[in-house]
């Protein structure tokens, strides 16, 4: 037996395509008397001409159901016959195709006085339905014959009325002899079979011979085109009074076609035949409200279904028509399975209300495994037996501050005696950390007395603390139970609104952040934002302003913020018209000096003085303009100097059409990190320089005096950084002929970056985004990628260029050795605080940040993954030098900065 290849259409993922060739066939003309009677008839296209324009359109059907839209040819203008010979291809693959798919391809004609079926100027010519896979479940290949049902449109259906191919009859019967129509017929049908297999190349061709024969078979087409036409009238005789759609002058019935519309199918190597996709379980639904110890729980697999023997099979005997076809309930994976829920209301029934149960203490063995526990990150999920113990032990834990969390998640929340006792157990509980405190208020904690506790422990930290932290708490208020209906203030339902309001009014440093990020969430009116979201921050706005004018320098400070918002107002205004204009940056450039100039816009002087939205410890006095500088970009961001009341300049950068909250919470998160190396004791001359954003299209940024590598390295040829450090700091007697300060804040700073951005994940690195300032401090710069994305092929995963590993001299001295500890260091310092920045990005998975938005149930996992919290510290530092010396000796990132210089130069 020979080998039989063939393919399933559920793997062929190209779109469904059909070639319209042409139209064959004629009618009688309409007798003149009829169309003096028939108006409507006399001005249609093909009445007037048997070459008129007709125009096709076809649509995927399926089950008597539109899959598709319609998808029409292009004008053609015919004279002697209508041809298009044009390829269509449909907005669906063949991979998604059912079986009883379907082609309704309907031929449209003109007429200004419409008709039954028309749509605007164009009523039905004819229409016919041609199915994709025939009756053994093949995808029809090559040529297809399609008669064509006159002025009716192609229905689709799966019982449809205007079949493509018409049933065969059979030749002879006892009624009678064969006939010649019949045997013409025959011979018709047997020789479109011949034409198709010679088409697909399973008939051998012979070129002289094969022109003799399609001479005669043309020949002999002529002939048998009459025949034809009876054919078809005695298919359609039963079924052509039913449609009156077919009438031409309302006293005749409606006549069978002779039109035959040739059309093309894609060919294909091997046989498709028709193979369903098979989908994965569905998605365990929601169905009931999940607490904090349900809400990160592992949901159950689909189950496993045990056929007993005979059932999976044909049994006629039993009457089973098929194999069983297993179903998945999805709600019975979101139930709690009612063994286990029995088990632990009796084990804790143990420990409920027994007064020895203040005394319990755990044995060693029991005091390492909650141990164990208590070192878990805050994305790891309790088994039951963990939970059990938790619970069984909770009043000695009390004493642990990092229990605290492990308890709440331990805690059945929906029963109401447990969660009353839990709340008691509360109370009694020492002191936590702000980073435990903040991962009580995160969306998996939904117990107003739960979040209380960690507003309570949030009152301790100073101004300085908060700060760091405040974009976070800002995004945690969604979480909180705050109605969006207006009525009462937020105040009465959340304890953290309440806090930060009263905190944010009594410090205008705190006030000010706080204010531009609620409005921010208010101007977001996207859909993954929300109404109700967008209602709770005009609350919280509302009533901020509210409590604000209440305190004693309130209203000075309340008009301070009005100021701000119309100073951001004018900025954009400018920046918005810059953006949109043709002209040059010379042009555009002089349009804003003379903007800024102008009196009449109050920026040359500012009085009173404004604290900066961007830095309200800054108070500026007035605009520079002959020092505003607008970018080649292509938002073209505009840099503004203002004069401040210290007698400096503070330049900064103002753009327009494009979000910055996601490089404000990058260098936000620098700044913490900063924070808690500095902590340390180890100070790597970070310096992240400050974003705000003023709403979703608009923001500030700090305008830090640096140049890029790119620029450095076309400036000077050999270890192009050095040779810039030395021409700004340069001592005969330093190391490498440099200032040894200068050295020492290139070293230290590229190690701080170096870290942060690879535990970040900050992609798209290029030396155009890589900066140096003069007095060698390090830094990077637009934050457009984090979390692994990366636009370039094959990018590594920490940022390593040799220009900067040239500028410590080389990788074998020793100042790189020096950086290299002091990588480790850092690492070893993130480490330990893994958990506050592993909480800090879970209360930002809903705050509309792109890259976060993408996957926002796996970004806090991306930052865990680059921690490698699973080994130990001097496996996770060789981890770390692995990917160093790989991101050193990686040559395609050096092929794409040559490439991305090439770019920019053109661009230039």
């Amino acid at each position: 037996m020979e080998p039989f290849s063939f393919a399933s259409s559920d793997s062929l993922h190209f779109p469904v395509s059909i070639r319209i060739l042409n139209l064959e066939g004629s009618e009688p003309p309409i007798p003149f008397s009829v169309l003096v009677d028939r108006l409507d008839l006399k001005h249609t296209g093909s009445n007037q001409s048997s070459h008129s324009d007709l125009y096709a359109t076809v649509q995927v059907w399926a089950g008597s159901k539109p899959l598709t839209v319609p998808v029409q040819t292009s004008y053609k203008s015919f004279r002697t016959e209508r041809r298009w010979n044009e390829w269509l291809t449909l907005p669906v693959n063949y991979s998604s195709l059912p079986e009883n798919a379907r082609l309704a391809i309907t031929l449209w004609d003109l007429s200004p006085t419409g008709g039954e079926g028309a749509q605007g100027h164009a009523i039905p010519f004819g229409g016919t339905t041609l199915p994709l896979f025939d009756r053994e479940n093949q995808l029809h290949r090559g040529r297809q014959k399609c008669h064509i049902y006159r002025h009716k449109a192609a229905d689709g259906n799966d019982d449809s009325k205007t079949p493509a191919f018409l049933r065969k009859k059979r030749v002879a019967s006892k009624k009678g002899p064969v006939t010649s129509e019949d045997k013409n017929a025959e011979e018709s049908d047997r020789m479109d079979a011949l034409f198709k297999k010679h088409e697909m190349g399973e008939i051998p061709r012979v070129d002289w011979l094969d022109q003799l024969v399609f001479r005669k078979v043309e020949k002999r087409g002529l002939q048998s085109a009459r025949p034809f036409q009876k054919a078809a009238q005695r298919q359609q005789e039963p079924q052509s009074g039913l449609d009156d759609g077919n009438e031409l002058d309302g006293r005749r019935d409606p006549e069978p076609s002779n039109f035959v519309l040739h059309v093309e199918m894609p060919r294909f190597d091997f046989p498709v035949v028709f193979a369903d996709h098979e989908y994965p379980p569905p998605p365990i639904s929601s169905l009931q409200h999940l607490s904090a110890s349900q809400s990160n729980i592992v949901l159950k697999p689909p189950p496993e279904v045990h056929f007993g023997p005979g059932i999976n099979g044909v049994d006629d005997d039993e009457g089973y028509g098929g194999p069983l076809i297993r179903v998945y309930d999805p709600e019975v994976g979101a139930r709690d399975n009612p063994a286990e829920s029995k088990h632990r209301r009796l084990v804790r029934s143990q420990h409920r209300n027994g007064i020895l149960d203040k005394d319990l203490k755990p044995n060693a063995k029991v005091r390492d495994e909650l141990n164990l526990i208590m070192s878990y990150s805050p994305t790891h999920t309790l088994s039951s037996e963990e939970k059990d113990l938790i619970w069984k032990f909770r009043y000695h834990l009390t004493r642990n501050k990092k229990a605290l969390t492990k308890f709440v998640k331990s805690v059945s929340w929906q029963d109401l005696a447990e969660s009353k006792q839990a709340v008691q157990v509360l109370a009694k509980w020492t002191d936590i950390d702000v980073d435990d405190a903040l991962e009580l208020l995160g969306p998996t904690v939904d117990n107003s007395s739960v979040r209380a506790f960690a507003v309570e422990r949030l009152r301790k930290a100073d101004n300085a603390e908060l700060l760091l932290y405040l974009l976070q708490l800002v995004q945690a208020l969604k979480y909180e139970h705050i109605s969006p209906q207006s009525g009462h203030e937020v105040a009465q339902d959340s304890s953290l609104a309440r806090f930060l309001i009263s905190r944010a009014t009594q410090s205008f440093v705190l006030g000010n952040y706080f204010w531009w990020y609620v409005m921010v969430e208010c101007d977001d009116g996207s859909q993954d934002q929300g109404q109700d979201n967008q209602a709770i921050y005009h609350k919280i706005a509302f009533d901020f302003m509210t409590e604000l004018v209440k305190q004693p320098d309130g209203n000075e400070t309340r008009k301070t913020l009005l100021r701000q918002a119309e100073w951001i107002a004018i900025l954009s205004k400018i920046s918005g018209e810059i953006k949109e204009s043709n002209e040059s940056i010379a042009r555009r450039t002089d349009r804003v000096k003379n903007f800024l100039a102008d009196p009449k816009n109050e920026m040359v002087t500012i009085d009173p003085p404004l604290p900066l939205p961007l830095d309200p410890s800054v108070e500026i006095i007035g605009v520079a303009p002959e020092e505003t500088i607008v970018f080649k970009s292509s938002l073209h961001p505009i840099k503004v100097a203002f004069k401040t009341t210290s007698g400096r300049k503070y330049p900064v950068l103002f753009k327009t059409g494009d979000d910055l909250r996601q490089d404000q919470l990058v260098i936000q998160i620098i700044t913490l990190m900063d924070n808690l190396l500095q902590k340390e004791n180890l100070d790597l001359r970070l310096s992240p320089y400050k974003i705000l954003a003023t709403s979703t299209t608009a923001g500030l940024s700090q305008f830090v005096p640096s140049i890029t590598f790119q620029s450095i390295s076309s400036k000077f040829r050999n270890n192009p950084a050095l040779a810039y450090l030395k021409q700004n700091n340069p001592d005969s007697h330093g190391p490498l002929g440099l200032r040894k300060e200068t050295l020492d804040t290139f070293i230290k700073s590229c190690a701080g970056y170096c870290v942060i951005t690879y535990i970040l994940g900050v992609g798209d690195r290029h030396l155009d985004n890589l900066l140096l300032a003069p007095d060698g401090h390090f830094f990077h710069a637009d934050f457009g990628y984090i979390l692994g994305r990366d636009p370039k092929p094959f990018a590594p995963a920490m940022k390593l260029s040799k220009e900067m590993v040239d500028c410590m001299g080389g990788s074998n001295s020793e100042h790189y050795r020096q950086f290299k500890q002091y990588c480790f260091l850092a690492y070893s310092a993130l480490r330990k605080n893994s958990n506050l920045i592993l909480n800090l990005f879970s209360l930002m998975v809903d705050a509309n940040i792109p890259d976060i938005k993408l996957e926002p149930d796996k970004a806090v996992q991306k930052v865990k993954e680059r921690f490698h919290l699973e080994l130990s510290e001097e496996d996770a530092i060789r981890t770390l030098e692995r990917i160093m010396d790989d991101s050193l000796s990686a040559l395609v990132p050096v092929v794409i900065d040559k490439l991305h210089e090439i770019v920019q130069h053109f661009r230039a």
